[in-house]
């Protein structure tokens, strides 16, 4: 009996002190993402009023790539990696010169046009004042762990508006197939303060309820299956082109800066082929997408190509909203092709491809709810859980931990980054496919032997 008084007392005063540190964090990252937002909106204003304000580009990736270069290597590309790769290496110590940097470098990007999200630096400048605050007051390493967690968590639900799925994101989005259960509730409380202050200071948050009638249909079931698929399939794309394109920029031996002036001009040039709308963060595609409106076949395909130029050129933004612009993109083509609803799967295909593409399916569910209404909650989920495991084992967050197997019949090895997996198929016989093709065989013999006897 006194042990056990012993151990919730323990527990009790533990649960006040991270209710208490994660409220703090959470107010802190409110504020800089308010700060953060309420600055890239001003900057959007003031230049895409102006005709061809994608011209410059050149200038813009210039300049980030000179930033992130000589001030903060750490702010270059989509920031959550960074973060990511912070906590699994470094206890979460992140450099605190990369939250001005972040911020300059992201809003140069995004006011010039540059395809790229604003997620990941609200997450990446939330985890770094979270681990300036570890260092300030002298926590362990394995507290400014936590409280890094809570900024990534805090980031992401202030910056879409969306405390549950940014707080489960938070602690899923380092493990792919895990989520760290000893974080949840302060990235709970992280988030929810986090979205609770940045509402307070005025910033708007897009939530779309869809007109879902629910009524469940094994047919409908199907296609949502299907999409699922699909859905799979294109975030497959979309981490392969990433890839390639870090491996061309990697070999692409000029300075820095230059890829950056190039990587604009090239954009540039697309820009006046295409259009516009593959430009900056794309919000009127996506809301076009929902609503149910025409965009052509090709539009994901396309912003793929923006997105990728622009990160791997110099570029610093967040990967998250190109992905929601991706999978609204493909889920309305998936719904052309079909004849259903554009709207419908549109949204299904934001989170489907969220989940597939970040290894989030549990965040992507939850997002799904809140940004969606509880109708659509159900079909999501089964679309969310398809595209995570249709995508295999990658994500475009190449420093996650690979935690599970999606298949039984797959070899692979657990417990390190998913940039370092190498992906063997298991010999059939040793499969439970390769057990079924084995009775198929024996099966074809007998038949094929009583054939041959009645001959």
């Amino acid at each position: 009996m006194k042990k056990s008084f012993k151990e919730e007392t323990v527990l009790f005063i533990s649960i006040v002190k991270w209710v208490f540190l994660a409220s703090v964090i959470g107010i802190i990252v409110g504020l800089s993402t308010t700060v953060f937002l309420k600055a890239l909106i001003w900057s959007v204003a003031a230049t895409n009023h102006l005709p061809f304000y994608f011209c410059l580009l050149p200038v813009a990736l210039f300049l980030s790539a000179v930033f992130t270069k000589y001030l903060a290597p750490e702010a270059g590309g989509h920031g959550t990696e960074k973060v990511i790769e912070a906590v699994h290496k470094n206890s979460g110590k992140i450099n605190a010169a990369v939250i001005p940097v972040k911020l300059i470098s992201t809003i140069i990007t995004l006011a010039s046009g540059g395809s790229a999200g604003k997620e990941g630096p609200c997450a990446q400048i939330g985890a770094g004042l979270s681990s300036v605050f570890a260092d300030l007051f002298r926590f362990t390493d394995a507290e400014r762990r936590k409280l890094v967690i809570c900024g990534i968590s805090g980031g992401f639900a202030a910056v879409f508006g969306t405390p549950i799925a940014g707080a489960i994101f938070g602690v899923e989005v380092l493990f792919a197939g895990s989520i760290l259960y000893d974080v949840l509730l302060p990235s709970f409380i992280s988030g929810i303060m986090a979205y609770q202050v940045s509402s307070f200071f005025g910033i708007a948050y897009f939530h779309h309820p869809l007109k879902f009638t629910y009524v469940f249909s094994e047919f409908f079931f199907l296609k949502v299956l299907l999409a699922g698929l699909f859905l799979g399939l294109c975030s497959l794309l979309l981490i392969e082109a990433l890839k390639l394109g870090k491996y061309i920029s990697n070999n692409w031996r000029i300075w820095q800066p230059w890829k950056g002036a190039l990587g604009g001009a090239c954009l540039v040039v697309l820009a006046l082929i295409f259009s516009k709308m593959y430009l900056g963060l794309g919000l009127d595609t996506i809301e076009l997408s929902l609503a149910g409106g025409n965009i052509v076949w090709y539009a994901f395909i396309l912003k793929i190509v923006f997105t990728v130029i622009t990160l791997s050129c110099g570029g610093s933004g967040g990967i998250i909203t190109p992905i929601f612009f991706i999978g609204a993109a493909a889920g309305s083509l998936f719904a052309t092709m079909l004849g259903l609803d554009k709207a419908t799967f549109a949204a299904i295909g934001m989170v489907g491809l969220l989940s597939a593409a970040a290894n989030t399916p549990i965040a992507a569910s939850i997002m799904a709810m809140e940004l969606f209404g509880p109708h659509i909650a159900a079909y999501a989920a089964v679309a969310c859980v398809v595209s995570f495991l249709i995508s295999g084992h990658r994500s475009v967050y190449p420093s996650q931990i690979l935690a599970i197997r999606k298949s039984p019949s797959v070899v692979v090895e657990t417990g390190i980054e998913i940039e370092e997996v190498s992906v063997g198929i298991r010999p059939r016989e040793k499969s439970l496919s390769g057990k079924v093709f084995k009775i198929a065989r024996i099966v074809r013999k007998v038949l094929y032997r009583k054939e041959t006897v009645k001959q």
